[in-house]
This record gives structure tokens, C-alpha cells and sequence, in this order.
């Protein structure tokens, strides 16, 4: 009987893995990167729930880090089956994976330096470019709406899931040994709400048996993707009036091109005046040229205004950052401007330097255009901290801080009973991941209202027949 193991991003967002066990293969549903404290990272970044070479295949839903990231360790320690994901994920992966194993070298450099002075034993990165580069190399580029199959008795089928740029949710039909049945389940990976920019909306959710879903803001609403817009377009105006600088920590691969598209939208409209926008993160200006590859995932919305202008990302506004020479010259820029910067969280990244920069200034503002997850320096910023550390030095917050939650590429409740809910009176089980205990507890509770007869989150650890 096909079963289901939960593990990474069970009562927690980041570090996306569930396992399945189909006729005596085991089927990876991503490979994410845990982002937290150093501590718990460092621990559950190295831990497997079986061998590597135990695990027969990987089924990506996008290419988010905390979805991927772990796919060169992977092939560090042993796998070397098939890693399956849309054409674009697959090309996103092919720059975000070499882009990780360079964060987690230079972050082991600095923090052995550290360990040093201490005379404590250097610690070793998870993985090095060559580890990032034979990862790629294993995936296999699948359309959607085609169905594959993963391994004997395990077909799959993507479907748009309005995330990001080529995520997925996947339908995994599982045969079970014996009398040839099969059962069904459905990974929603990281769902987005309708009216997105740039991208076409999730598609319906198809009927099937099981449903795994995340649950990231399963007990709160956002504004409305036309709110955020307004709020974006006002906290850069007023600081833009007093003459200060907006900083917003973004991730480099999907929010950052929905804010470019979003801050050009009103400067061709004059609802905001020309300044410089300046995207400071060479994996953004790569994921941008991804962007431009891959224009079948484009909404009607981003293909007029592509007509308009020519090209929807910012080609007359923004100043694409690429050396860390170019980087450093912003921070002696006296003029109004937007710096949008990796990482999202603030936990790595050239974001950190232009934060620590403008944090004490308070003409200038630090604009956060999503979730933060629990112990990032973004989450203690959002909560008010009026003093936060930085390179080992100290620094006072007088910047404002603001923050969106109608720009992030998951969807809010409402949205995701609206996706669930149609499968509500025919699904067996709903089960919940990639949220915080309380976001997922609160989504159960609707789900049961909705009609499911069983939902609940998923614990790392648990094990469930299907």
C-alpha cells in the first residue's frame, strides 16, 4: 500500500520534502533548503529521512530554494535518479542551485574565520558549485498537463500553480502492488491566488483522493493584489518626498520581477515619478533574463503591457546590479531611489549591507513584500525591533518599516479554501504543510468546515497509509 512520509516543511515553512513509498521505491516531492537558526539549520540541512541512494526520484513543484536547495547534497551523498520539473523550473534551477552552493561557501568562509579567533574546528558547506552543477544535470524537463511517470507505478502530471515562474502542482496517480488499484494524491507545492501579476493563475484542483497542501497563510487574508499595489505605490512616494531610499529585501527569482513590473506599471501611468530603480542581485538579473525565455506562462495582463512597452521588466527604469563594486557604489548615493536586494528574509545577501546602510536613516524606508519566516532577521524587523545586529556591530531602527502581504506568491485563506474546497466531499484526507502550526491548525478547522472528513497538518516524522 503506496504511503506517505512527511519530513521537511512539516510544522514549519522552509525545507520542503515529502516522501512517498510506491511498490518499494521511494519518491522525493521536493528537496528544499531549511532556513532558520544556524543551529537548527546546520542539523536538519545534513539530515535524510533514508540513504540518498535509497531515494529512486525527485518530483520538483518550483524552484524556490526551500524546494530545491538541497538537491546538491543530495547528489553529494549518493542519488542519482531523475529529477523531474517544468522547462522553466528546470532553467530557474540551473542559476539558483550554482547561486546557493556560492552563499553556503562564502558563509562557511566568514563564519570559520569566526570559529577560529574562538580556536573551535572549521565547519564544512553543504555543497560546492561542482556538487550544484551535477544536480542540474539530473533534471529532466517535463511539460504540463502531460503525464509522466516517475517510476513503475508512480505517474505524475503538472499543472499551473501561479506561484512563480513555471511552479507546479502535481497529480500523482500510485499504483499499489497486487490487483493493479491505484489511488491518487495531489501536491498543490506553493500555490498562488488568482489575479497574479505575470503569470496565469493556479488551475483548479483535479479530483483525486488525497490532497497535500501548503498552508503558509492558512489562517490569515491578504489585501487584495490591487491594495498592495496602492500601499507599495504610497510607501515609495512618501519616502521618495521626503528624499530617502526604499530598500526591499526580495527574493531574487519571482517577487523581485513582480515589483519591477509593478514600480515600471506606475512610472509609465506617472503615478510615481522616474527615479532609478536599482535591482542589486546578480541572480535576479539572471532570473529576469529567464523570465524573458519563457514567455508561454505569461497572463494576458503581462502580454498587453509587453506590446505597450516592449519589454514588462523595467527595460527604461531599472539599473541591473551585477559586481560587488557596483554594489558598494550605492551606498554613497545621496538621490531618492529603490533598491530591491537578495535575500528575502535578510539571512544572506548584499540586502544585509544596504540594510545596515540606510536602517538608521529615517527618511528612508525598509519595505518587506511578504511572509518572513520565524527567527530571520526580516520576521524581527516586521515585529519592531528598535535594534537589530548586523556584522557583529549594533544599529539603531529609525528607518520605517512596512510590510505587504497582497505581493506574496502564496495564496491567502480564503484562496486556498477556494482551491480546496471544490474536492472537499470527494477527497479521503487533506493533509497540510509549509506553515507554521498555528497557519495550518487554523486551515484544517476550515477545511472540516468545507466537508473534508479529515484534516490536519502533517508532523515531521509521521507516516500515513494511503
Amino acid at each position: 500500500m503506496p504511503e506517505l512520509l512527511f519530513y521537511g516543511a512539516a510544522g514549519e515553512v522552509t525545507g520542503s520534502m515529502h516522501m512517498l513509498h510506491v511498490n518499494g521505491h521511494w519518491v522525493a516531492l521536493d528537496c528544499g533548503l531549511y532556513q532558520g537558526k544556524r543551529a537548527d539549520a546546520e542539523h536538519k540541512n545534513r539530515e535524510w529521512p533514508m540513504r540518498p541512494q535509497d531515494i529512486a526520484a525527485v518530483v520538483l513543484s518550483h524552484a524556490h530554494i526551500d524546494h530545491t536547495g538541497r538537491l546538491p547534497l543530495l547528489v553529494k551523498q549518493g542519488f542519482d535518479g531523475p529529477v523531474y520539473a517544468t522547462p522553466a523550473t528546470r532553467d530557474l534551477c540551473a542559476i539558483m542551485l550554482p547561486d546557493s552552493a556560492h552563499v553556503q561557501e562564502e558563509d562557511v568562509f566568514y563564519v570559520n574565520k569566526k570559529r577560529a579567533r574562538q580556536g573551535l574546528p572549521p565547519i564544512e558547506a553543504l555543497y560546492d558549485y561542482d556538487d550544484a552543477l551535477a544536480a542540474v544535470d539530473r533534471i529532466v524537463s517535463e511539460p504540463m498537463n502531460r503525464r509522466f511517470e516517475v517510476v513503475p507505478g508512480v505517474t505524475a502530471t503538472y499543472q499551473d500553480a501561479g506561484h512563480m515562474l513555471g511552479s507546479a502542482g502535481v497529480r500523482l496517480e500510485l499504483k499499489k502492488n497486487g490487483n493493479g488499484a491505484a489511488t491518487s494524491l495531489f501536491f498543490t507545492g506553493d500555490v498562488g491566488g488568482p489575479d497574479k501579476p505575470i503569470i496565469r493563475d493556479p488551475a483548479p484542483l483535479p479530483e483525486v483522493e488525497y490532497v497535500l497542501s501548503e498552508s503558509t497563510y492558512g489562517g490569515r487574508n491578504h489585501e487584495t493584489v490591487d491594495e498592495a499595489r496602492e500601499t507599495l505605490r504610497d510607501a515609495v512616494k512618501r519616502t521618495l518626498d521626503r528624499g530617502g531610499k526604499v530598500v526591499i529585501p526580495s527574493f531574487a527569482v519571482g517577487r523581485t520581477q513582480t515589483l519591477v513590473y509593478y514600480l515600471h506599471q506606475m512610472m509609465v501611468a506617472k503615478e510615481l515619478p522616474r527615479v532609478r530603480v536599482y535591482v542589486d542581485s546578480p541572480l535576479a538579473v539572471d532570473a529576469t533574463a529567464i523570465f524573458k525565455l519563457h514567455p508561454e506562462c505569461y497572463d494576458a495582463e503581462a502580454r498587453a503591457f509587453h506590446k505597450v512597452t516592449g519589454d514588462i521588466l523595467g527595460g527604461s527604469c531599472c539599473t541591473y546590479i551585477q559586481t560587488v563594486e557596483q554594489s558598494k557604489a550605492l551606498h554613497g548615493r545621496d538621490e531618492p531611489c529603490v533598491i530591491i536586494s537578495a535575500s528575502g528574509m535578510c539571512e544572506a545577501g548584499r540586502v544585509r549591507h544596504h540594510i545596515k546602510n540606510n536602517i538608521e536613516d529615517p527618511r528612508n524606508t525598509i519595505l518587506f513584500p511578504g511572509f518572513q519566516a520565524a527567527e530571520t532577521l526580516g520576521r524581527r524587523l516586521i515585529e519592531g525591533a528598535k535594534k537589530i545586529t548586523l556584522f557583529h556591530e549594533e544599529y539603531q531602527v529609525r528607518a520605517q518599516v512596512v510590510q505587504i502581504h497582497g505581493f506574496s506568491g502564496h495564496a491567502d485563506q480564503a484562496e486556498l479554501l477556494a482551491l480546496l474546497s471544490p474536492r472537499a466531499r470527494s477527497a479521503a484526507s487533506l493533509f497540510l504543510v509549509h506553515g507554521e502550526p498555528d497557519q495550518a491548525s487554523a486551515l484544517a478547522q476550515q477545511a472540516r468546515r468545507a466537508g473534508y472528513r479529515r484534516a490536519e497538518a502533517g508532523q515531521r516524522g509521521q507516516s500515513v497509509k494511503l
